[in-house]
Formats: C-alpha cells, sequence, structure tokens
C-alpha cells in the first residue's frame, strides 16, 4: 500500500511537468524556400483535373489561364517546399484556331460589280473606278450585301486595285474578327503555282493538308511586307482554296504564329512567368520589370525631384548624368530614387500592396551610358526602394 500511495504521488508531483511547461509548445519544422527554372512537361500539364483543357492540349489558350492552372500544377509537383519559395515557369501557348461561319467557295467569294459596288464608297462623278486598300474595308462597311457580319465571316472579294500608281485585278480576303473586317494573308497564284498547284483553279487537296504548314511558312518568310512586322507570338491568318472532291469546293483560313524564326501551327513557348508561394498558396508573381524610354524622362522632368536644371536636362537628354558633383546637371543618387519614386506614382497608380518594380534607367557617367536597376517595393501607399 506504501508503495502504492509512493508511485501516485510522484506521478501527481512529476517535477518534469514544469520543465515540458517551460519550454513552451514544439515548434513545427520550418520548411526551407526553393528557387527553380523550369519548362512544363506533358507530364506537368498531367497534373491538372480533367476539366482543364491544358491537361490534353499541353498548352494555355491565355495568360489568365496560365496564371490559372500553372499554381495548380506547382502544388501537386512541389507539395513540401515552403513559403517564398518562387519558380520561374516556360509554359506553351496554344496555337491559334479559327472557325469559319461559312467555308463554300461560292458563298464567300465575290467579284465586285463595275460601276455599281464601287459607287458604295466613289462618288458618282469619279473617272477612275478602282479601290485603294482604305476604299475596300470602307466597302466592306457600308455595302448592303455586307451590312449584318457575324464573327468569323470571310470575304473574298476580286475587284480592281489601285496602288503605287497601278491599277490591277486583285483578289483579296477579309475576316470579321473582334468585332471588324480585317485584311488577312491570300495565297496567290504564284505562290500556287510554286508548289505544283497552280492553273485554272489555284486550289489545295486533301493530299496538301500535311504540308500546308510548310508552304506557307515558306511563303510568308519570302515576303518582306509579312517578316517587317514579324514578332513572336504575332498571328497571321491564311486564306486559301481547297478543293474538296464531291463535297466541293472551299474558301480556308489556317492561322500561323511566329515562334521568333518560322510561322508555325503547333504550340509556341511563351514568356516565362513567375511564381512565388505565400501562406502556402502558389500565386502569379506581380513583379513588373521596366526600362524606362524617353516619355517617361519627359515625366521626370515635370516632377519636382532634383533641381530645375537637372529636370531641365533629363528633359532633353533621356538619362541621368551622375558624372560629376560639380556638374550643373549632376544628379544625385537620393534625387534619382526621389524621381523614380514621384514617376511610379504617375505610371503605376493602380499598383497594390508588397508590389515588386524593377526599373532599370541610363546613367550617364563621363561620355558614356550603362542602364542601372533600382528595385522597389510598394509598401503601405507608397514606393519604397528595396
Amino acid at each position: 500500500m506504501a508503495f502504492i500511495v509512493a508511485v501516485a504521488t510522484f506521478s501527481a508531483c512529476n517535477p518534469l511537468d514544469k520543465t515540458y511547461k517551460d519550454l513552451g509548445d514544439v515548434p513545427e519544422p520550418v520548411t526551407p524556400a526553393v528557387t527553380d527554372t523550369i519548362a512544363l512537361s506533358a507530364a506537368d500539364y498531367g497534373k491538372l483535373p480533367a476539366s482543364n483543357y491544358a491537361q490534353k492540349s499541353l498548352s494555355f489558350k491565355t495568360i489568365d489561364d496560365a496564371k490559372a492552372g500553372i499554381p495548380i500544377i506547382l502544388a501537386a509537383k512541389y507539395p513540401t517546399w515552403g513559403d517564398k519559395s518562387s519558380v520561374t515557369v516556360t509554359y506553351a501557348n496554344s496555337p491559334a484556331t479559327i472557325t469559319l461561319e461559312d467555308s463554300v467557295f461560292t458563298h464567300v467569294a465575290y467579284t465586285l460589280v463595275n460601276p455599281t459596288d464601287y459607287y458604295v464608297v466613289l462618288p458618282p462623278t469619279a473617272k477612275n473606278i478602282n479601290f485603294s486598300a482604305a476604299n475596300v474595308l470602307s466597302y466592306l462597311n457600308k455595302a448592303p450585301k455586307y451590312a449584318n457580319p457575324v464573327a468569323n465571316q470571310l470575304a473574298v472579294l476580286t475587284f480592281e486595285y489601285y496602288e503605287s500608281g497601278v491599277t490591277s485585278t486583285a483578289t483579296q480576303s477579309f475576316l470579321y474578327i473582334d468585332g471588324a473586317w480585317k485584311k488577312i494573308y491570300t495565297i496567290s497564284a504564284a505562290q500556287y503555282n510554286s508548289v505544283g498547284k497552280g492553273g485554272t483553279n489555284n486550289d489545295f487537296a486533301s493530299a496538301d493538308a500535311a504540308l500546308l504548314p510548310q508552304y506557307f511558312n515558306t511563303f510568308l518568310k519570302a515576303d518582306p511586307a509579312v517578316m517587317v512586322n514579324a514578332k513572336m507570338y504575332v498571328v497571321i491568318y491564311v486564306s486559301y482554296k481547297y478543293y474538296g472532291g464531291s463535297a466541293g469546293t472551299f474558301q480556308r483560313v489556317l492561322p500561323l504564329t511566329f515562334d521568333g524564326a518560322n510561322w508555325i501551327t503547333t504550340p509556341v513557348s511563351a514568356a516565362p512567368l513567375a511564381f512565388v508561394k505565400t501562406n502556402g498558396t502558389w500565386v502569379a508573381d506581380n513583379t513588373v520589370t521596366y526600362t524606362l524610354a524617353q516619355a517617361d524622362y519627359t515625366i521626370i522632368s515635370t516632377t519636382t525631384a532634383g533641381t530645375a536644371v537637372v529636370r531641365a536636362s533629363i528633359a532633353k537628354y533621356p538619362d541621368f548624368n551622375v558624372s560629376s558633383t560639380t556638374d550643373v546637371d549632376y544628379w544625385s543618387n537620393d534625387q534619382i530614387i526621389d524621381g523614380l519614386t514621384q514617376w511610379l506614382k504617375i505610371k503605376y497608380p493602380g499598383a497594390i500592396d508588397e508590389q515588386k518594380f524593377n526599373i532599370t534607367y541610363t546613367a550617364y557617367s563621363f561620355g558614356k551610358t550603362s542602364p542601372v536597376t533600382k528595385t522597389f517595393k510598394f509598401t503601405s501607399g507608397t514606393f519604397v526602394l528595396q
């Protein structure tokens, strides 16, 4: 009995209890932040739910879709990564697609009647019955035949075309897209002929389907008027005639996207997006990276930063003079920060709390210019240098 009482007494007055209480709760293990750069693979897209189209297409149609879908992939791919982890992700943009409202050739092709159709735009007293590029678009917007266009409606017009002092018969294609008629690229008789498809009809057939992206890429790259505006992600809609056998003849449109080297119909790698893990959730990093242009220096010249002399200088020369403190147009580091801070308030009135801005400006020093980058964070309603 005495032994039992002693045990009970020891259990009730265990001196280690106080020690444990003094130590407090055992802290949760800290998961380190990790930084990585990845390109999404087919397996990564497979981590998306079946309801997300990108799981099968292995690409996103818009940047907003990418910002919504990639965090799901990262959560599944890196479940143990801690807060403040960051990943720069390269993903694929879905190729552009188009479903025409009607593609039957006899429905979409039209030869303008002289002079009736031309008078829709030209004055009845016009001596020269022909259209310029602007006239054709004006005709589509005014002609009763095209009074009620619908999305993805195609019009293939043959008309007398005047350009650079020369009149010729031209056939051009126009697509009603995003609420307006736009001229699109039309395969020419010479281009059909260059691949053995010229002749009376000038058309492609089912046997040519797999070769069309290759053909069109060659045509577009050989066209100076196209390549002068070729930039990453630019889409060109190519209109071409297609013979479908017993089904009839059609005018089809194939969109191609420039990937920096070629015009392609497959997904194009998009500019990388950065994501950070915050409070256990992956979100798109909204950091702004920007390099000042001439107009931005002009804006800074209208602020109160520095002196009237240095502001006048920056309005004339798009850089900050940091050569010597004895120069009348010398910008001190504090003045530059002040100028950039005031400019940020004007440039980014919609900045959100904790958003970062990497701003690159040009510094002029003893005859040479060089880029300098400063990082600011929008905190409690103001931009603060980091």
